[in-house]
């Protein structure tokens, strides 16, 4: 059985295609139960992550096809630049401490020698370390779902479709494919649904953070080898 790891996923949307077509995924996320859980095709693995790369080995062997990762973006997205000067005083690092995940994800795929990507909105990564390989909008990708499509897990907050935009950068290594588009129509401007999600809940963050289903679909059409 083919392998692929996800990291910093606690919805597991990213990993639905693949484990759907018979890989094992590894969803990395210290949301998740501590310990090591599986449920069907996807296993959650609750843990932080750090720069020892055996503990991630150690779970997961060292055979593995793809990774995808999504760091923590409070402190580098420039959309929350008006508290960066608060969080600077009263860490002066803080930004480079957020690095340490970014780069964390290029470093996994460089160790297991396999196609990755991460994912981030319009931030400061690329200046701290180099700009995105590719930029899209989630309605961009929102042809590769049904006509009637809802979203299984924030209806109320997430269009149908993924028919909304939202400035998503990809950073990606090792023969990492970007999908074609297939774009579903849209209101012009910014998303409605953002109206509903501000505030510092875990709950929003997590709905603002979930992978676009439609994207996700694309990235395994494009990248998997099965």
């Amino acid at each position: 059985m083919k392998k692929a790891i996800f990291l910093f996923d606690y919805t597991g949307i990213m990993a639905k295609p693949w484990a759907d077509a018979g890989y094992l995924c590894y969803c990395f996320d210290a949301q998740h139960k501590e310990g090591v859980h599986r449920f069907g095709n996807i296993i959650q693995v609750g843990m932080w992550l750090d720069d020892d790369l055996s503990k991630i080995e150690n779970i997961t062997g060292k055979d593995i096809s793809f990774i995808f990762g999504f760091p923590e973006c409070t402190d580098l997205a420039v959309s929350g630049a008006a508290h960066f000067e608060k969080k600077r005083n009263k860490n002066p690092n803080f930004q480079n401490d957020a690095m340490k995940l970014v780069r964390l994800v290029d470093a996994i795929g460089d160790h297991f020698d396999c196609p990755w990507a991460l994912e981030n909105p319009i931030s400061v990564i690329s200046t701290l370390w180099r700009k995105p390989n590719y930029i899209f909008h989630p309605y961009e990708y929102g042809g590769y779902l049904l006509f009637d499509d809802y979203h299984p897990l924030y209806p109320d907050y997430i269009k149908p479709q993924d028919a909304y935009p939202k400035k998503t950068c990809i950073w990606s290594g090792n023969g990492f494919i970007m999908p074609e588009k297939k774009p579903v129509p849209i209101l012009t401007g910014y998303s409605d649904q953002h109206k509903k999600l501000g505030g510092k809940s875990l709950k929003t963050k997590n709905i603002r953070s979930a992978t676009p289903r439609g994207f996700a679909k694309a990235v395994f059409e494009a990248n998997n080898k099965l």
